[in-house]
């Protein structure tokens, strides 16, 4: 019997050998006999038991890994796998365009421009994401769709071996076929009912993206929710936990706005940690695959700006790493990871610092202007309720 890698599975060259289920966003650690096996089974002829033992087959054949069938219906990466940088740059934050159809009072982007990155440049980004072994892409904005190539960036995604996001406030979707975006999973911009979406979003865009979100899940389509803490939606927490649950959210992200941008003008929806932290333990879901023991908030996680910035993420636009012309890996390599051991955490000997590490970088960093011991994100300390 002969045995085929399914499509839906990528193998990568992370810190560790590894499996990457694109669909379930699952990632398997490999030792390196398990990784030339499902190497050979990647290929078009599949591959035989030889050298794999037959509770392995076994486990893959029950995971849905490995099939009896071949089934050529999907494209494969071009090339197998050579090696990542180290870190491994895992999550590419991919801002296509600023330009944007609301003006949302917390948005980090306090004048949206006109910038755009060429649908001839994104081809090159994803192309050396994916030979830098990447997982997920963010395709993020200002609004995306409302790049004027969008279509032809969403022919360039098909084939990639990592999982496509696409991050929306979900107002254009009804003007597009949504079975026709090549896309894995759309985010949703939820934040608040309708009372407290609308406070930061404007009067009737609540409805706009409730009705996208269903759209989204009755095309078939995994749909996942991001939502900030602000002063008019704190009484509503209890009741989107259950709405999501309830329309079957994949994930459900939960995160305070950091002071800049528009929401240095409206200050008064800002919350102080001690009250905007303890929401923090709301969501649910899978969240990232590996922080990096030993090491800060935002690892594996890279950002390129619509003007063709990069920097460690969108937040850090005004001290980039460099620009796309000079290639992801150049710009990766010059990002100098934080060690726990560098952060306040370290000497306050913080019994959730492994779990937390140390939170938001750039929200400590407001308080800390990157200046003398690295601070801590004090909203996260009233998460896990070690600050009374």
């Amino acid at each position: 019997m002969r045995y085929y890698l399914e499509n839906n599975f990528v193998l990568k060259r992370l810190e560790t050998p590894a499996l990457y289920g694109i669909q379930e966003d699952e990632l398997y650690e490999l030792d390196e006999t398990a990784f030339e096996f499902l190497r050979k089974c990647s290929r078009p002829e599949g591959c035989s038991a030889d050298g794999a033992g037959k509770e392995f087959i076994e486990y893959c054949l029950s995971e849905k890994i490995l099939s009896d069938t071949s089934s050529p219906t999907l494209r494969r990466p071009e090339s197998l796998p050579g090696s990542s940088a180290f870190p491994s740059l895992r999550y590419l934050e991919l801002q296509i365009t600023d330009r944007c159809n609301l003006k949302c009072r917390h948005c980090y982007i306090d004048k949206p421009g006109q910038n755009e990155l060429s649908p001839e440049v994104i081809k090159d980004i994803l192309c050396e994401f994916d030979s830098m072994q990447g997982l997920r892409l963010l395709i993020t904005g200002g609004e995306p769709l409302l790049h004027r190539s969008f279509g032809a960036i969403n022919d360039l995604l098909p084939g990639h071996g990592f999982r496509k996001i696409l991050f929306t406030n979900g107002l254009l979707l009804e003007k597009m076929a949504i079975t026709e975006l090549n896309v894995d999973e759309i985010q949703f911009s939820v934040d608040g009912m309708e009372h407290g979406h609308d406070a930061l979003r404007g009067s009737g865009s609540y409805n706009m993206v409730m009705h996208a979100i269903k759209a989204a899940i009755a095309a078939g389509k995994a749909a996942s929710v991001s939502t900030m803490v602000h002063r008019e939606n704190t009484g509503e927490f209890a009741e989107m936990e259950r709405l999501f649950k309830d329309m079957d959210i994949r994930d459900w992200t939960v995160d305070v706005p950091c002071l800049t941008g528009n929401l240095k003008q409206n200050a008064t929806l800002n919350l102080p940690p001690e009250v905007a932290g303890p929401f923090l333990n709301y969501g649910f879901g899978g969240g990232l695959h590996g922080g990096g023991e030993g090491y800060a908030c935002g690892l594996h996680l890279l950002s390129v700006l619509a003007n063709g910035a990069v920097s460690k993420c969108a937040f850090y636009g005004r001290s980039p790493l460099g620009t796309v012309s000079e290639g992801l890996r150049k710009c990766w390599e010059r990002l100098k990871p934080v060690k726990l051991e560098e952060l306040e955490c370290a000497r306050l000997d913080c019994k959730f610092m492994d779990a937390c590490r140390g939170g938001c970088r750039y929200r400590a960093s407001i308080a800390d202007n990157e200046s003398g011991p690295r601070k801590r994100d004090i909203y996260k300390c009233f998460a896990y309720g070690i600050i009374e």
